[in-house]
């Protein structure tokens, strides 16, 4: 009876103690190097279906005066960890931590750990090398190859403007000036052949027939000027009918006795005396000087007829200087682009 007794005692020991939560704490590693870290391991023997609250503990906040929380992370619902960290050199005694079980606080014990700091020896500076420079990126061909194909095709657009250039500069611009000329008028270009007639002596030649071809011819042409129709083409006896409406007719009585003289020395043969052949040249004076018009523009704008050939060539300038202007715009922004996509890479 005694036996039994003893044995439900030790079971009811043993269920009490099982009821009661407990917190254990184990640190690793109990000893460090200033700046390594070390971390608490907090386990919560409970039963299964009890609340545990953990402590709250924020980033950088510190345990004890000297080590400091780094993070915390929960590796189930009983287990949290804690990383700690210190950069002073000293044997901490960190507190117990408080865990909430079914809303009774239950306290782990407390830890202890060591921080050590590192020895420098200052006597053997030769033994201790100084910093390392900054080690450059690795070339990487992926990174590389845009800007070097770019830069080809601008090596290459740059060649064949150039050549453009030295078609443009080879191909020389046709230039067509615009003139401004003094033109005679229609009775001064008249008086000056009949002053040239009159220099050669005609009146006085023996042979009538080139005297009054001349003469006629330059009546012709000023009638033609003057009145704008085709006299050089027509018969005397036509242009004195146009002439009949506008003109004078004493002075075209003399001009048709002129022409009727003209016709008869150079198709029939007929010979002239001088006094007649002066009459004539006097008749031919008064029609002109009566009949002439004063207030004429004296200058005449020539513009410049080009030829095919000029043509083409100012087309093909013209065409030229697009493809340069296009090309040049183009390599500013190639090169610009590459000058930007290096600078990125080195930077």
């Amino acid at each position: 009876m005694r036996k039994f007794t003893i044995i439900i005692g030790l079971l009811v020991i043993s269920l009490v103690a099982m009821a009661q939560a407990s917190v254990q704490a184990r640190i690793d590693p109990i000893e460090m190097l200033i700046g390594e870290q070390a971390t608490v391991t907090l386990t919560v023997q409970a039963s299964e279906n009890a609340k545990v609250e953990w402590p709250v503990l924020q980033p950088r906040q510190q345990v004890v005066p000297g080590v400091e929380v780094i993070r915390t992370q929960r590796l189930s619902a009983n287990t949290l960890l804690i990383t700690l960290t210190s950069f002073d050199g000293k044997l901490y005694s960190l507190p117990a931590f408080k865990v909430k079980v079914d809303g009774k606080e239950v306290t782990s014990e407390e830890l202890a750990l060591k921080v050590v700091e590192v020895e420098v020896d200052t006597t053997q500076m030769d033994k201790f090398y100084g910093p390392k420079d900054v080690q450059d990126n690795p070339f990487l061909w992926s990174e590389w190859s845009m800007p070097f194909w770019l830069s080809v095709l601008l090596l290459m657009m740059m060649a064949v403007g150039y050549w453009l250039y030295l078609r443009l500069r080879d191909n020389k611009p046709v230039i067509a000036h615009i003139k401004i000329v003094k033109r005679l008028l229609p009775h001064q270009k008249a008086m000056k052949e009949i002053e040239q007639i009159k220099a050669d002596k005609m009146v006085t030649a023996e042979d009538p027939k080139e005297y009054y071809t001349k003469l006629t011819d330059t009546l012709r042409k000023y009638i033609e000027e003057r009145y704008g129709f085709s006299a050089m083409e027509m018969t005397s006896a036509e242009i004195i009918e146009r002439l009949t409406s506008a003109g004078d007719q004493q002075s075209l009585d003399e001009l048709r006795q002129l022409f009727t003289t003209a016709d008869l020395v150079k198709f029939a043969k007929y010979s002239t005396m001088i006094n007649e052949n002066d009459a004539n040249l006097v008749s031919a004076i008064d029609f002109i000087n009566q009949t002439k018009l004063e207030n004429l523009p004296v200058e005449e704008v020539q513009k410049p007829v080009l030829s095919e050939a000029d043509q083409r060539s100012q087309k093909e300038r013209r065409v030229l200087k697009a493809f340069i202007w296009g090309i040049a715009a183009v390599v500013t922004v190639l090169f610009c682009y590459i000058i930007y996509s290096v600078w990125q890479l080195l930077v």
